[in-house]
């Protein structure tokens, strides 16, 4: 008998004023990333779903559709997230706990190539590993006299060295901030007691450090198996497939139920393999090793290895960051792909076209499919950057200052979902979801503005957390004395929260501008000969043989990403002075 007058208690405390925002901002999030996912599941349960559900995992095509590619991207996976382990590492141990000179200059040259486009790497490889076996214009090695087995020319090998040159440095920063949390005492503790360095690291740092080693190996692993630019470009020519470039296959064939079948299962790879780990770590006992006592960082004396490893650790860096730029300016400017140091032109970024150099075709400032590309990035990223960064506040305000409520965790975890789904699967779930006409809206398939919807939600992680961390800096009590005088939410949110947290939201917003501008596995499925972006036009350009082309618009998306970066910094740096003063 009291059930019913709970139920609507309950009911009625849930649709209080104050609530209302929370709701409306959790139906958002929902229709952005839960719909696309519900909304491709039931199309695979289709008729023609079921039929292709039936061909990807029990017909006579399942080992070439999912058995061989499922192979291959858990190969990449895990291949990917060893190596990043072991030199993220490597670096970071070094750069941490150790006497090695110059430890700053490595910290900043081992983030430097997650910046890089994963094309960027896969195209300087081609450049130099190419062979003659598909035809076409041989690599540098090739030309020079140099005979590269297939193996290292293409396949599963050199996409995997791309790969962890490309995601080391995000193991890197996440394994170096664990360590930098080792407190002095710890280790000289165990040092009076006459611990040896192995058990030291064994017994004191490994365990410290092992719930960042998970979260590293867990990304990586997830960028790796979602990654489509360095399999597409290094895997295809030789017919090896990732559930990745198979997905974008069937859809680009007009398989599309079979392509929506695919970005479930990859879904579910990810996923499976993020919940694990996250299992891991919550699941080990904690370790306090920050406390209210002075810290300071015990850095171990290499001896004689101080120069050696520093020269390794040099190189490693300049051999992920600066030889593929070096590689791919000499051969935007080489008439000849495969020598790239004679007979310099600058053709392939101002020439007229009509002539016989690179059949006709033009300079890509001369271009106008490349001015536009050009234009659409830009305009692309910007908008993707305000959007993600001003519903990302309001998420994460909502979150911060109702944290603890069952609305403020429902919000979180919807928020943050989107970091479960590859980017690739995700723009499939929009093409299910805004493919087709919705009652009175058109389709949006191959628009401009699907583009954008697609990318904001996939932002909205690095949205939320970036308003969260700001927030975290600013007094509730400020946003009570205005709510004392009367003032309605959106006026405090832009009188007293927007102004000041900018510097904060501008610094994230140009992170997710950044990755925007070097984004493919997103916008590859979502782009259209309407809206051209400069990933796409450079992916096109490499499928097609034009590599001096496609290494220059590399390069200009190279330099519009480090700019940015640059800004990032600078605001970032502008934050930190402003909360000293």
């Amino acid at each position: 008998m009291t059930s019913i007058p709970l139920t609507l208690a309950s009911g009625r405390r849930l649709f209080r004023s104050e609530n209302i925002t929370p709701l409306l901002l959790i139906l958002m999030v929902a229709v952005l990333v839960i719909a696309p996912l519900i909304k491709i599941l039931l199309v695979t349960l289709t008729p023609e779903g079921l039929a292709a559900w039936q061909s990807v995992l029990a017909s006579p095509l399942s080992e070439n559709l999912w058995w061989r590619p499922l192979l291959n991207t858990l190969t990449l996976g895990i291949g990917v997230a060893t190596g990043c382990l072991l030199l993220g590492g490597f670096l970071a141990w070094l750069v941490v706990l150790t006497d090695v000179p110059g430890a700053k200059f490595l910290g900043v040259l081992s983030t430097l190539p997650f910046m890089i486009p994963s094309f960027a790497a896969a195209l300087a490889w081609g450049t130099l590993f190419r062979n003659s076996r598909l035809g076409g214009s041989a690599g540098f090695f090739e030309v020079s006299g140099i005979a590269i087995p297939d193996w290292l020319a293409w396949g599963l090998l050199p996409t995997l060295v791309v790969l962890i040159a490309h995601y080391y440095s995000l193991a890197y920063t996440i394994i170096a901030a664990a360590l930098s949390s080792i407190g002095a005492d710890l280790i000289e503790s165990a040092q009076m007691a006459g611990a040896k360095r192995p058990r030291i690291f064994f017994g004191i740092i490994l365990p410290v450090v092992t719930p960042a080693l998970i979260a590293a190996a867990s990304l990586t692993f997830a960028g790796a198996v979602s990654n489509f630019a360095a399999p597409a470009l290094l895997g295809l020519p030789v017919r090896m497939q990732t559930l990745s470039t198979r997905l974008f296959g069937m859809i680009e064939t007009g398989n599309s139920e079979r392509g929506f079948v695919l970005a479930l299962l990859l879904i579910l790879v990810s996923a499976t393999f993020l919940f694990f780990s996250d299992r891991l770590v919550s699941g080990r006992k904690a370790f306090v090793t920050v406390t209210g006592k002075g810290g300071r960082t015990k850095r171990f004396a290499l001896g004689a290895w101080r120069w050696p490893l520093f020269v390794i650790a040099v190189l490693l860096g300049c051999m992920t960051t600066v030889v593929p730029v070096l590689v791919l300016a000499a051969s935007s400017l080489a008439p000849q792909s495969g020598a790239l140091f004679s007979n310099w032109t600058l053709h392939f970024w101002i020439g007229e076209g009509g002539g016989v150099l690179a059949q006709g075709t033009a300079g890509i400032f001369r271009n106008p499919v490349l001015i536009d590309a050009l234009w659409n990035t830009i305009k692309l990223g910007a908008t993707v950057a305000v959007i993600t960064m001003v519903i990302g506040l309001a998420l994460a305000h909502t979150i911060v200052r109702r944290k603890g409520t069952v609305l403020a965790n429902v919000l979180s975890q919807l928020a943050f979902m989107p970091l479960l789904i590859p980017s690739i699967a995700f723009a499939a779930a929009y093409i299910a979801l805004f493919g087709a006409p919705i009652g009175p809206f058109p389709s949006l398939y191959g628009t401009f503005t699907l583009l954008v919807i697609a990318a904001a939600a996939h932002n909205l992680p690095y949205a939320v957390q970036s308003g969260r961390s700001v927030l975290g800096q600013v007094s509730a009590d400020i946003e009570e004395s205005a709510k004392l005088t009367g003032a309605h939410p959106i006026r405090r949110m832009l009188v007293i929260v927007f102004p000041l947290a900018i510097r904060g939201l501008l610094a994230g917003a140009i992170l997710v501008f950044v990755k925007m501008v070097r984004d493919l596995s997103l916008v590859v499925l979502l782009f259209s000969a309407t809206s051209p972006v400069l990933s796409m036009v450079a992916y096109r350009y490499a499928s097609e043989g034009f590599m001096q082309f496609a290494n220059a618009i590399t390069l200009l998306i190279l330099v519009i990403c480090l700019t940015a970066s640059l800004v990032a910094q600078a605001l970032q740096a502008r934050v930190q002075k402003w909360k000293q003063s």
